[in-house]
């Protein structure tokens, strides 16, 4: 865990901003031109500039993979990736990204928390805990399923939640999600934005998160760092996240700023975040530091950032236990929501647990998830020619596109709002005493039957 007092001389607040100045180094820590490839740099994570070449002949690529893929790939440098290239199953995991949204929720009782809070500094030590506590699931190197527009993944039976989200477009890709209970409303617009720098991508969180707290009708709006997911191709996999995070109460003024601290020479930095809840006069009440693979602690501080006389670091958040050794590196809660325990009934054939390639790949087939992902992209493409063809467009069945525009650091997003059809329909779903039980895996995955068309 961080510590507020690694620097005595300078202070908290210097120590967290000397601390950027890593990222200049874990940039060089690099092999460029590599085996003749132009634009490959390789990043050891935990070694220096020595490592970079042997690095470079590790991963889960074998030497003729990486040379395809390379001829593939290198002619997509600088471009944004994120659905222009068909990619192989071998780099996927048994996850879609609808499904990786609503990973958020495994430590929702922070949200709870939040909520029953009479302080307010210390509500947003809770939601922003929150929010850094998805980033243990997001460090997975697999990538997920991109979604078939009209896909949709439910969530029930997890600290009295329920949880919607839906492919609301496909170019560009944006997904919308929502999520409820006694305590919260979570409403979420994703549109992720990259760019492809040879064996590294970017990933720009174009979005807007905002969370409402139901007791006191606070509303938080959240702005997450971007994301660098190093050696994609050459070396080992792994994925950092250094930038600034923040929260603001939209009610109040009130908000935390913590910095990512990016992974520098042998590893140092890597993981930390420190930060401080400040008040809408910008002066600093509680401060915050910790890992984001780990826990997040606090502690209330002077007008300086330093640690109030008296006061102890508290923890606030702590990672749950993982399995042992599992090949996706799926914490408990992501084996949770590929399962059918947090299905509702008469669960909807959208639904991203019935895709078939994601099932195969779960099982290990690789050979019949590459047939069945090429199936439905060719059946998602036809789809769209259809409704061209006459005339129509595809409307979302669960949320409504709106008027408003919202900025964000990497542009524009198109918002879309929960219309509340879906709580209609599950509370009609769920007062009906006449449903049959049935085996859930044996519904056919169909993004299209719901047949949300419109004349344009």
């Amino acid at each position: 865990m961080g510590s507020p007092n690694k620097d005595q001389n300078k202070g908290f607040f210097s120590a967290m901003t000397s601390g950027l100045s890593l990222f200049g180094n874990a940039m060089h820590r690099s092999v460029n031109g590599l085996l003749g490839y132009e634009g490959v740099e390789v990043i050891h994570p935990e070694g220096g500039k020595e490592d970079a070449e042997e690095e470079a002949h590790r991963g889960r690529w074998k030497q003729e993979e990486r040379e395809s893929y390379w001829k593939m790939m290198h002619k997509y440098i600088g471009s944004d990736v994120t659905s222009m290239v068909t990619l192989p199953v071998l780099i996927f995991e048994p996850m879609t990204m609808l499904q990786k949204m609503a990973e958020l929720m495994e430590y929702s009782y922070l949200l709870d928390r939040a909520d029953e809070c009479e302080d307010p500094y210390l509500r947003l030590v809770y939601a922003s805990s929150w929010a850094i506590s998805v980033y243990y699931a997001y460090q997975r190197t697999w990538k997920p399923f991109n979604p078939i527009i009209g896909e949709t993944y439910e969530l029930v039976n997890h600290e009295g939640i329920t949880f919607i989200s839906e492919q609301v477009s496909h170019h560009p890709p944006m997904s919308a999600g929502h999520a409820e209970n006694e305590h919260f409303t979570y409403d979420v617009t994703s549109k992720l934005k990259t760019k492809f720098l040879g064996n590294s991508l970017d990933v720009y969180p174009v979005g807007r998160t905002r969370v409402t707290l139901k007791r006191d009708g606070v509303v938080l709006d959240l702005v997450p760092p971007p994301t660098k997911v190093n050696n994609l191709i050459f070396g080992r996999t792994w994925v950092d996240s250094p930038g600034e995070m923040i929260m603001t109460n939209l009610t109040t003024g009130d908000k935390v700023v913590l910095y990512f601290q990016p992974c520098g020479w042998f590893g140092a930095g890597r993981y930390e975040v420190d930060g401080y809840v400040y008040n809408a006069a910008e002066e600093p009440k509680i401060l915050m530091t910790g890992k984001w693979n780990e826990s997040m602690s606090y502690q209330p501080c002077d007008m300086e950032g330093e640690p109030l006389q008296g006061t102890e670091l508290k923890e606030v958040w702590h990672v749950a236990d993982t399995p042992k050794n599992d090949k996706f590196q799926f914490t408990y809660f992501a084996h949770k929501i590929n399962s059918f325990d947090t299905a509702p009934k008469k669960l909807l054939a959208s639904d991203s647990r019935l895709r078939p390639d994601r099932f195969a790949l779960e099982k290990g087939d690789l050979s019949k998830a590459g047939s069945e992902k090429s199936r439905l992209e060719e059946r998602q493409r036809a789809e769209k020619r259809t409704r061209e063809a006459k005339g129509h467009q595809f409307t979302p069945r669960w949320f409504d596109l709106t008027d408003e525009i919202s900025a964000t650091p990497w542009g524009d997003l198109e918002i879309y709002r929960f219309n509340g059809k879906y709580t209609e329909h599950r509370a009609t779903v769920d007062s009906s005493d006449g449903i049959d039980e049935v085996d859930l895996a044996s519904i056919e995955f169909n993004p299209w039957q719901y047949g949300n068309l419109s004349t344009e």
